[in-house]
């Protein structure tokens, strides 16, 4: 696609006798929020430094906005948030922001707005070396919004922030991506990606095994959908019995449908008419669909 900020295309690399990435394509169009996921040692940091021209690749190729990695281009056009920041201790909020808004040619007059957008207006001018680990992530954000770039790559963004500020970190991504911003976040945190992405693309074992909406690898994975039904007064060993589900307590029963056969267990319990006072539907999370395609089951 001629129009991708990002594209890796068959990219290999190994260190000694160990393939820590093989043959992995993906790519990120403006606008798009892509969650990258895996095990400790999948090869998601590698894939990060390849696209940012800290280590060269064995096969393959990567390019941003058309520009091989580490290219002038491509630094101009792309933000790094790493899990941990570090800044100069002695420099102020301010100052050091400053610093990199003259690095990236970036207009001054914006830097109290970009730390007034995460939070730390009111520490700007404290020295980083009083920050907790939270508002040096929070500054690290703001660099990363500096002239507005063409791909971010957030690796952990959430480390060491709270729940409030995860919720506004998640909401700053959503505006980037809303601007035309290619976002590839790094992660462990599957219920936060789980909601503000667009697409989940999974390494295991240096492979790219999954990548795809949420929807689509659901769908893909058949995993069942988890109904709990909660019955009338002492209907639940009825339902049970004639579903086939499992007693879980006095009144409620779980059974397990595939994706296919959703809407004939719901048409089923429907017919039972007063004996059923409710149902509750749990279909497959991230955590679980992330558990099977890891473990190489989706392929």
């Amino acid at each position: 696609m001629a129009d991708s900020i990002l594209s890796i295309e068959n990219a290999g690399k190994s260190r000694g006798a160990l393939r820590v990435l093989d043959d992995v394509s993906l790519r990120a169009e403006p606008g798009q929020r892509i969650a990258l996921l895996g095990h400790n040692g999948a090869g998601k940091s590698t894939l990060m430094k390849a696209v940012l021209g800290l280590t060269t690749l064995d096969d393959g190729a990567i390019t941003i906005d058309g520009a091989r990695p580490g290219s002038a281009h491509a630094r101009t056009v792309t933000a790094y948030l790493p899990e941990a920041v570090a800044f100069h201790k002695s420099l102020t909020g301010r100052e050091q922001l400053t610093l990199f808004a003259r690095l990236a040619d970036c207009p001054v007059a914006q830097v109290a707005g970009y730390l007034n957008r995460v939070g730390l207006a009111g520490a700007a001018d404290r020295r980083i070396g009083t920050y907790s680990k939270g508002m040096r992530q929070r500054l690290g954000l703001a660099q990363v919004l500096l002239g507005r770039p063409k791909l971010a790559l957030l690796d952990e963004p959430t480390s060491g922030l709270d729940p409030i500020s995860r919720h506004e970190l998640y909401a700053i991504i959503d505006e980037m991506a809303d601007h035309g911003t290619a976002v590839v976040i790094a992660s462990h945190t599957l219920t936060e990606v789980e909601a503000r992405t667009d697409r989940i693309a999974i390494l295991r074992d240096g492979r790219l095994v999954a990548d795809d909406t949420l929807a689509n690898l659901s769908l893909r994975a058949g995993l069942p959908t988890r109904l709990r039904v909660r019955a009338h007064a002492d209907a639940a060993d009825r339902i049970a019995s004639e579903t086939g589900g499992t007693r879980v307590n006095g009144v409620s029963v779980d059974l397990l449908c595939t994706p296919d056969r959703k809407m004939a267990e719901l048409r089923r319990l429907s017919a039972m008419g007063e004996a059923v006072a409710d149902i509750e539907m749990h279909p497959p999370r991230l955590e679980d669909l992330y558990r099977h395609y890891s473990k190489g089951d989706g392929q």
